[in-house]
């Protein structure tokens, strides 16, 4: 039986970089992880570290998020440096799209409350349709404008989470790929058991997307989620036609376009849908007429893991003193705060901050 300081159950987007962080502040970790077979919401990830529009209703995430993005130029610096990869990282600011004047009207009321909740520290431009074809020339005749926010950027989800994983065992973490079966609680340790193996721990960190709806209640925890499907669709490359990302179309390195925005709720059915495939191509062509004719080349449907608030749930148990439970559909965005931060507020003290509080999945209680 293998004894851990913490033992985190999941190596998604969310759970490698808080057992990253976790072994960045000297702890023995073990990090568990199904692989590829795993309902892998990072597979489908946008690749967007976007802050403009997050947390109109929650001025705690809105801040949060913020956090995170201006920590990701450090964050990527010293997980390329340690682990040798390029994560494709760039953050320019970026684009939201308004197709017509009552989205451009919306817009502006949505980013003004969230600067206004901030009090200055988030600042963004409307941009009309004149002024937005100065920086993208060929956006389309009937487009509004947008919005722009200088912190908002975007990375290779494929690269982060492998450059996490490779940091993750480079600072002696011990990678498992057996699916966690049972948790059990006694004498202040953690005995968690995979397949035909058990292991202890201090400390256990649910981080296992929709499977932390079964173990959560394991350790005196809730994590009420549900899927969400989304689509994206990926094109041939073609020449430099996007400096910045935006909330709809996003050019990779390599060249190739990125394209989706859309939410389906089909429960956990990861296909396509013909007619959302041309709805989102039908939008880009809106946006940018010039693609018309521009091949796509794959298409795919992954999960979002929602709560029916939308914000994120960070958890702690009382009965279980040391079990954590995380869940979030920002995990690139926040990749950056869930590795520096709370992988150290989880080794330092075992206290999540007060600030975090709200987020608590108690709050599905009232």
């Amino acid at each position: 039986m293998k004894y851990f300081d913490t033992i985190v159950v999941g190596g998604g987007m969310i759970g490698a970089s808080i057992a990253y962080g976790l072994s960045r502040s000297g702890q023995k970790v073990a990090m568990f992880d199904e692989g590829d077979n795993a309902i892998r919401a990072a597979r489908g990830n946008f690749g967007l570290i976007w802050v403009q529009g997050k947390g109109a209703n929650s001025p705690a995430y809105a801040a949060w998020t913020r956090q995170s993005a201006k920590q990701w130029p450090n964050f990527n610096k010293e997980l390329s440096e340690l682990t040798g990869i390029d994560l494709a990282f760039e953050q320019n600011g970026g684009f939201d799209f308004c197709l017509n004047e009552v989205e451009f009207k919306q817009r502006q009321a949505l980013m003004e409350k969230i600067h206004s909740d901030s009090q200055g520290d988030f600042n963004f431009e409307m941009l009309s349709h004149d002024n937005l074809k100065q920086l993208l020339p060929n956006i389309g005749p009937t487009v509004a404008g947008a919005s722009f926010s200088k912190l908002d950027g975007h990375v290779n989800p494929l690269y982060l989470l492998k450059a996490l994983h490779k940091a993750f065992k480079q600072l002696g973490g011990e990678l498992i790929t057996k699916p966690v079966t049972d948790i059990n609680y006694k004498n202040k340790v953690f005995q968690v058991n995979a397949e035909m193996d058990e292991f202890t721990s201090a400390k256990v960190v649910l981080a296992a997307g929709f499977f932390n709806k079964t173990l959560a209640p394991k350790v005196g925890l809730s994590v009420p989620v549900y899927p969400q499907r989304g689509e994206i669709l990926v094109t041939e490359k073609v020449k430099p036609l996007l400096d910045h990302p935006t909330g709809l179309v996003r050019q990779t390195r390599e060249g190739g376009l990125m394209l989706g925005d859309s939410h389906e709720d089909v429960g956990f059915d990861e296909g396509t849908n013909i007619r959302e495939i041309q709805q989102i191509a039908k939008q880009t062509i809106t946006i940018f007429p010039n693609l018309k004719n521009v091949k796509m080349v794959r298409a795919w449907g992954s999960l979002r893991i929602l709560t029916k608030d939308g914000l994120p749930i960070y958890d702690h148990s009382d009965s279980c003193p040391g079990a954590y439970a995380f869940s979030s559909h920002s995990g690139v965005t926040l990749a950056a705060t869930h590795a520096l931060d709370v992988a150290s507020y989880i080794a330092k003290d075992g206290l999540l901050p007060s600030s975090l509080a709200c987020f608590s999945a108690r709050r599905f209680d009232v």
